[in-house]
């Protein structure tokens, strides 16, 4: 069997967001509820909540208004807000944006993909570039997750089942 290539740059780029999104989101989903919303006692630090919504926002400002010039009206600092957040807001919210994400990013032309853009906080960038800060910022945080949800298991080995 023969692995077709990607048709273009955004499907490549896409590959490796969706792996590092659909990961973060299956650790969210996993967790306990109450390893959901728990923040490392350290300061500065976010829950897997947090993380989560934080990314998705983050994927979906960049990738649909930045680079696809679709209105999204981002609201990045209720993405920290500590309380009102359920797996099932979760689930649900992934369920929605993957698909635009996965359709608007598969429509975009390889000269798009090199196009100038605005970044809302980093000034002009081609569309590549936004992409790259997408894929690095998720897996980032994708590993901060799997470390608070490490932290989460061992906070508390007694009480606990160990996850894995």
């Amino acid at each position: 069997m023969t692995v077709q290539p990607p048709r273009n740059e955004a499907a490549t780029c896409w590959r490796y967001i969706s792996s590092s999104l659909d990961r973060l989101v299956t650790l969210a989903l996993e967790i306990d509820a109450e390893g959901f919303n728990w923040r490392p006692p350290a300061p500065e630090t976010n829950s897997i909540a947090v993380l989560a919504f934080h990314t998705l926002g983050n994927a979906e400002e960049n990738i649909l208004e930045t680079v696809c010039g679709q209105t999204v009206n981002r609201d990045r600092e209720s993405e920290f807000a500590a309380t009102g957040r359920t797996q099932d807001n979760l689930r649900q919210r992934w369920a929605t944006l993957r698909p635009r994400l996965e359709t608007a990013l598969l429509e975009l032309t390889d000269a798009q993909v090199t196009a100038p853009r605005i970044h809302p906080r980093r000034g002009s960038l081609t569309g590549r570039d936004v992409l790259l800060v997408v894929a690095r910022h998720s897996a980032e945080h994708l590993g901060q997750a799997e470390l608070t949800r490490d932290l989460w298991v061992a906070s508390d080995t007694q009480s606990r089942p160990s996850q894995t």
